[in-house]
């Protein structure tokens, strides 16, 4: 039942005439009418007596008039309340991001919480990891944005979003066809990687190791978008989080290909100084961003396997036209 339906019976009810309701709604007679009628007949109840003039409310009329008018003050109440706090939050968000998050990713975040909260705003710096931390810590950063975040005494890490790591190479590349991927036929490529100083390029060597994989290291940069742009000009392939490249794949400048038969992911979490109470607004932007919102199934619950298997299909096809 609507609300609107709701008001124009109380409007009825208290100005206990339906010309005066509809000049009140600025809507004609005849649909106050109907309106009337319509909430009795799915009642199976009158609530008005049409008999009289002017016109008044039957027991039963009387009893869902004062339920409604109490309902709609409520509601009028929330609606208040809710315009109120969105008002008073304001001030700036200061986040410390790794490089590697992404400028249209954020964009879209910010956007969103800007247009729910406009007296608030959100500023991104991209820093490197170590950065990262030291301007959560010294408190020139509200929130934290890192991968494979580590434990400190003064850090909470919250838990964000995993990103599937997938094989990134030239379109020219003789891979780039492929659907999937044997991690096995990495096996003496030559390879893209990140600088040694970093953690994710421990992580991936790791996981090279322990699938007994050995590949050629041509390059090394220390931030995702030199890496990638060395991919594309077929200097060799990378590892990389899937998310990163989805612009690149649009513009078919990079291929994104997934790895068969092994699970390897980047974790991605949000970082704040332990046991210090939030601003309102970082509250709510660390709110916003921990929303299922359909980009990662594994935040809404989705067997990890068979989402990634669908992502798969999806980016590797769309790479190839």
């Amino acid at each position: 039942m609507q609300l609107e339906s709701l008001k124009i019976f109380c409007d009825v009810a208290r100005q206990r005439s339906f010309s005066q309701a509809a000049r009140e709604g600025g809507i004609t007679q005849s649909a106050v009418s109907q309106i009337v009628s319509q909430l009795e007949k799915r009642m199976n109840v009158q609530l008005i007596d049409r008999s009289t003039r002017p016109l008044q409310l039957t027991p039963l009329g009387l009893t869902y008039y004062e339920g409604v008018k109490t309902l709609i003050e409520q509601y009028d109440e929330l609606e208040a309340n809710i315009r109120n706090a969105r008002a008073e939050i304001s001030g700036t968000v200061t986040v410390a991001a790794i490089y590697s998050v992404g400028l249209g990713d954020m964009g879209q975040y910010v956007q969103r919480f800007q247009t729910a909260l406009p007296n608030a705003q959100v500023h991104i710096d991209y820093v490197h990891p170590d950065r990262v931390y030291e301007r959560v810590m010294d408190g020139t950063a509200d929130l934290g944005l890192v991968s494979y975040p580590k434990k400190t005494a003064n850090l909470t890490a919250v838990n964000w979003r995993e990103e599937e790591m997938v094989l990134a190479c030239s379109p020219n590349h003789p891979l780039a066809s492929r659907l999937a991927l044997p991690l096995k036929e990495l096996n003496e490529l030559p390879f893209v990687h990140f600088d040694k100083n970093l953690v994710v390029r421990r992580r991936i060597d790791r996981f090279l190791r322990g699938e007994g994989v050995t590949v050629d290291v041509v390059a090394e940069f220390d931030n995702i978008e030199n890496i990638k742009q060395a991919v594309s000009i077929g200097a060799g392939v990378a590892l990389l989080p899937e998310p990163t490249i989805r612009r690149e794949v649009k513009a078919r400048t990079l291929v994104g290909v997934p790895l068969f038969g092994c699970d390897f992911t980047r974790p991605l979490a949000i970082v704040h100084w332990r046991g210090q109470r939030l601003s309102a607004a970082a509250k709510r932007f660390m709110d916003l961003l921990l929303e299922p919102d359909g980009s990662d199934p594994r935040k809404n619950g989705a067997p990890p396997k068979e989402a990634s298997r669908g992502r798969n299909g999806t980016h590797a096809r769309s790479a190839q036209g």
